[in-house]
């Protein structure tokens, strides 16, 4: 990857932070998928989540069938962080900028598979529910957990920022590349 010419991209959109990534580093764990099954009331439910997106070790294949990724995350401010309601609505930017990223990177020769944030929300209601295929499978993002991603571990190792306090949030994208 053209790291300068990918800086010069990257910087005309709000991105907080990025790695580029070696796949065979990143770790895939079950208890990410515990957490899934037993917290989560997405689980089930949609193209984005367990089981739909596979086995935990077809979605690490999956992950490591691309040697690199670019990991990095945008920032959001609320008016109060413990409103989920508020907190989700400023997931859609973070989306579109993954989608936007997703794209330079097809553009730019490579083949891509995006993994982002929290579950798909496109659609009212998920095609998965009605045994049908996904209605917009090039849009539609798996989250980073439902393949067993630990976004904090990969923070911590690349020590990037996790929590910046007060009303913000930062969410996390992973383009996979090859």
């Amino acid at each position: 990857m053209d790291r300068q010419k990918f800086e010069e991209f990257i910087s005309q959109y709000p991105i907080y932070e990025y790695r580029l990534l070696d796949t065979q580093n990143i770790r895939i764990e079950e208890r990410v998928r515990t957490i899934c099954r037993q917290e989560c009331t997405r689980y089930g439910s949609t193209w984005a989540c367990p089981p739909a997106v596979g086995t935990l070790e077809e979605c690490e294949k999956r992950i490591k069938k691309y040697p690199q990724a670019v990991f990095f995350s945008s920032v959001a401010e609320v008016s109060d962080i413990l409103n989920m309601e508020e907190m989700l609505s400023t997931r859609r930017a973070h989306e579109d900028l993954t989608t936007e990223v997703g794209r330079y990177l097809k553009e730019e020769g490579y083949e891509t598979f995006i993994l982002s944030t929290e579950s798909c929300d496109i659609c009212e209601k998920c095609a998965y529910i009605e045994g049908k295929p996904c209605r917009h499978p090039d849009r539609m993002h798996p989250c980073l957990e439902s393949h067993g991603v630990v976004v904090n571990e990969i923070v911590e190792e690349q020590s990037m920022e996790y929590n910046l306090g007060g009303n913000t949030i930062l969410w996390f994208s992973m383009v996979l590349i090859r």
